[in-house]
């Protein structure tokens, strides 16, 4: 079955940095756009940036600037490089995997990002 790893999570102090990983299987990850969504408890999943096949960015608002997110084909691995952290960009963190022609997409099942002050 389709798996979604993500690593990488963690506590870091304000204006620190972190970098998650998320590494897909059983995917033909090529043709997939990969992102990154975050969760705070009570809230709505919210987009954080996504990168489609080929190398096309988008982020999210409240990250533009900070975060750069990248994949790497041949390790079926997508990133997300965050610096400047910000106390509220404590949240989960997960991994997407849309279809190019959104046949189909998975989840996977997130990890904890807690930025201190």
């Amino acid at each position: 079955q389709v798996q979604l790893v993500e690593s990488g999570g963690g506590l870091v102090q304000a204006g620190g940095s972190l970098r998650l990983s998320c590494a897909a299987s059983r995917i033909v990850f090529s043709i997939y756009t990969m992102a990154w969504y975050r969760q705070a408890p009570g809230n709505q999943r919210e987009l954080v940036a996504s990168i489609t096949p080929g190398g096309s960015t988008t982020y999210g608002d409240p990250v533009k600037g900070r975060f750069t997110i990248s994949r790497d084909n041949a390790k079926n691995t997508v990133y997300l490089q965050m610096d400047s952290l910000k106390p509220e960009d404590t949240d989960v963190y997960y991994c997407k995997a849309s279809h190019t022609y959104g046949v189909s997409s998975y989840w996977g099942q997130g990890t904890q990002v807690t930025v201190a002050s």
